[in-house]
């Protein structure tokens, strides 16, 4: 254990400044994000609104996102990963102020998507700046470290979230509606403070060559990328799977504990915590993993270990054994994401790192909008055991043949010859 510890202290110590600055916005918004997600749903039920409408929301967030996130690519790989970011955060603050204030179903609707299409701006950046300033030797500890962080922060917002609205209830007295609401104006307050890091932020201008080029069509720079364009599809169709899976049970976990096993805010905060903790350890182990087994089976092995205890969650009516089920599902599904992000940005180019993050997360965004409704349908029609139980046994079909895939498509070879064979087809 204390060389783990020391291992990561010496790749922190290896980042760049701007690597470190962003850190700091990275941990702000997170923590923002994580007392927002599991407060929101509590917000639409405290409205008198039903799951359809809160399925809804959701499914708008992630529709908007999967609409913008390739142009948001292509203008972040164009205008520079700082100005993109200070945009996205700007303007994801506004729209979590409004969020927070509305009543009105179709407002409610209306500023959830217009929320996934700022978010999206953020999103496209953050790897893409990350993969730019480091090296090709720091990227699986520091994507591992950034993935980390996020669930770190997550612990902190989920903790933060449930045990603030509780507190605005029992200790002053105020109404569950105004509680949630206070609490998610908090969580604005702190996404906003994201924004000063990324001021001090410094981006290299991409080099020009001395002797000026002709400006190539849009269309020919995508022909002659062609290669790289399969490559991030090939990657995509996983992700695709897993947006589908995702999308039925995670933004839905708070309402699945509280429908099940009547849990408050504060044991739901608690729990989504100790989730997003275990996930962070196991992704700062997951390194490891990858030095002895490979990067591609790092990610199988992780993935396919998650599914036994995602239908033991899908199934107990035992609430500590829902806990534990949950725990191990989310740390060991959750583990392979940095490892997936470093294979992708290892093997393209800077000129399409931006299109690339975009893509991925576009196609799992499309599997939460798509998702959303049917998960919501499935527990107002089945109730909240055998509704749960169904949307969680699918989203294990969905993990098990994404990771089947995953393993065959790649097993054997390295990105690098996956990309030389398609290159030839091009």
């Amino acid at each position: 254990m204390t060389t783990i510890i020391a291992d990561w202290k010496h790749q922190y110590l290896t980042y760049n400044r701007n690597v470190k600055l962003f850190i700091i916005t990275n941990i702000c918004t997170q923590i923002a994000m994580g007392i927002f997600m599991i407060m929101y749903n509590f917000y639409i039920r405290e409205l008198g609104y039903t799951e359809q409408v809160n399925g809804t929301i959701i499914s708008m967030t992630a529709l908007a996102s999967a609409i913008i996130l390739i142009p948001a690519g292509i203008i972040s790989d164009k205008l520079g990963r700082k100005k993109v970011m200070i945009y996205g955060i700007f303007f994801t603050t506004l729209l979590l102020f409004l969020r927070s204030l509305f009543e009105l179903e179709h407002f409610l609707v209306i500023t959830a998507f217009l929320m996934g299409l700022s978010m999206a701006f953020l999103q496209v950046s953050a790897i893409p700046w990350l993969a730019e300033n480091s090296t090709q030797a720091q990227r699986v500890h520091l994507f591992s470290f950034h993935f980390a962080l996020m669930m770190v922060a997550n612990v902190v917002g989920n903790l933060m979230g449930g045990v603030i609205s509780d507190a605005f209830v029992f200790l002053f007295g105020l109404t569950p509606l105004i509680s949630v609401r206070i609490t998610l104006l908090i969580a604005s307050v702190i996404f906003l403070l994201g924004i000063l890091p990324i001021f001090k932020m410094e981006e290299v201008k991409k080099e020009k060559d001395s002797k000026k080029k002709e400006k190539v069509p849009f269309k020919t720079v995508f022909k002659n990328q062609k290669g790289q364009l399969k490559l991030i599809v090939l990657f995509a169709f996983a992700q695709l799977l897993i947006g589908f899976g995702s999308g039925l049970v995670v933004p839905y976990l708070n309402l699945y504990f509280a429908d099940r096993f009547e849990a408050s805010n504060s044991v739901i905060g608690i729990v989504l915590s100790l989730g997003q903790a275990a996930t962070a350890v196991a992704m700062i182990i997951g390194p490891i993993v990858v030095k002895k087994v490979g990067e591609v089976k790092a990610v199988v092995f992780l993935q396919l270990a998650s599914l036994p205890f995602l239908l033991l969650t899908a199934y107990t009516e035992n609430l500590i054994i829902a806990i534990i089920g949950f725990l191990f599902r989310q740390a060991l599904m959750n583990a392979g994401n940095p490892i997936q992000a470093s294979l992708v940005m290892e093997r393209v180019n800077d000129s399409m790192k931006g299109l690339a993050n975009s893509v991925n997360q576009m196609v799992f965004s499309l599997g939460w909008a798509m998702m959303g409704p049917v998960s919501t349908s499935f527990v107002l029609i089945y109730g909240s055991y055998w509704g749960y139980a169904y949307v969680f046994s699918i989203t294990a079909a969905l993990y098990l043949v994404s990771s089947t895939y995953f393993y065959f498509v790649f097993k054997g070879t390295s990105f690098v010859k996956i990309q030389k064979a398609v290159a030839k087809t091009s």
